[in-house]
């Protein structure tokens, strides 16, 4: 049965799908606060188990796409987000039964909670990627082989604009990120319909009650006075890669991503060694005294080490103190079919992918 989702879940589901979305999804804190106000009106948010749904229904996959240092400095508007969604069914001629999200990273895990508040629809406890990505085709749905068109796009000045069709779940990628960057690199979107049938096979399940148990760990440790990295590790079995500071970013705007290094000194166990992260909208490859330590789809997490906190890569700051950490991805991710959509070639680098967690 779908149960709600309660006001003291809301920040916990925050700070666990910040630490997921891996530098990447977009800061969930506009959400949140818009999640707030629609709360404290009455209204709530329903999450329904993928199981439910019946095998016809169809799944509204909303999100937002484009560059996070954009969408940092752009506020949130519900009303935005629930008209990509409200373009689907015009386009499509289906009703949709559910929402959920592409991915559980920052916050386009909250945005179908938000278009939920506006269209009285339930959530889903799943996404397509089990963290965050940075393009259409990185998802379960794409390794799936299935169809990942029609697309919707609008942004707040009323533009909207939807892909028909595109020959590969790339070129759909391709055509709905030059048509984001004409919006101002930050649209809301709706991806293809999915029925509860792709869902329940295709899909990543449970992660929205995933991200809500990460997130409670941090803040029982804060209220501990504990050690919220530690918790976070303890949580999900992930692995600690180096404590230090940030010392160099390099970082730059282009074709709709957010681009560049960072580079972290360790301090006190970790004195006199250097993790190089590169990202693209997320963190996808970190390299330790130069050899490569974490790779995608491994999670490779940037959490302030006083507080658990994630730092997206639009936030990431000299002089920051930070403990950087690997998390195991889904199956799915580390399938042959999967590493060919997420694995380290598919970013660009010429090396096998090695996961953490099998050293």
């Amino acid at each position: 049965m779908p149960r709600p989702i309660g006001e003291d879940e809301l920040e916990p589901l925050a700070l666990g799908a910040w630490i997921l979305g891996t530098g990447g999804g977009g800061s969930p804190y506009h959400h949140l606060l818009n999640l707030r106000q629609a709360y404290r009106a009455g209204k709530r948010v329903q999450l329904v188990e993928a199981d439910e749904l019946a095998d016809g229904d169809f799944v509204a996959v909303a999100s937002n796409m484009g560059a996070p240092l954009v969408g940092q400095e752009r506020l949130k508007d519900p009303q935005t987000a629930a008209r990509a969604v409200r373009m689907m069914e015009e386009y499509s001629g289906v009703g949709f039964r559910a929402l959920m999200s592409i991915e559980i990273g920052g916050g386009n895990a909250l945005q179908p909670l938000v278009v939920a508040t506006e269209l009285g629809l339930p959530v889903v406890d799943a996404d397509a990627m089990g963290r965050a990505f940075p393009e259409l085709q990185m998802t379960s749905f794409a390794i799936g082989e299935l169809t990942m068109y029609p697309l919707a796009l609008c942004d707040v000045r009323g533009h909207e604009v939807i892909v028909s069709k595109a020959s590969t779940p790339h070129w759909a990628e391709r055509i709905g990120r030059k048509v984001c960057v004409e919006m101002g690199s930050i649209a809301s979107t709706c991806k293809a319909p999915r029925t509860g049938r792709e869902v329940k096979d295709w899909a990543i399940h449970g992660t929205v009650s995933k991200a809500i148990r990460i997130g409670k760990a941090v803040l029982d440790a804060r209220r501990r006075h504990g050690d919220p990295v530690a918790a976070v590790i303890e949580e999900d079995d992930g692995k600690l890669l180096l404590r230090g500071k940030v010392v160099d970013v390099d970082r730059r705007t282009t074709g709709g991503f957010l681009r560049g290094k960072v580079v972290l000194d360790g301090l006190d166990g970790d004195l006199g060694r250097r993790v190089e992260i590169e990202f693209q909208n997320e963190f996808v490859l970190a390299t330790l005294d130069g050899e490569p330590a974490a790779m995608a789809p491994d999670l490779i997490c940037v959490l302030e080490t006083e507080t658990g906190d994630a730092i997206g890569t639009e936030m990431l700051r000299y002089g920051q103190r930070v403990s950087v950490i690997a998390l195991p991805p889904s199956a799915i991710l580390t399938s042959p079919a999967g590493l060919t959509r997420v694995g380290p070639r598919a970013f660009g680098y010429n090396i096998e992918f090695k996961s953490v967690f099998l050293s």
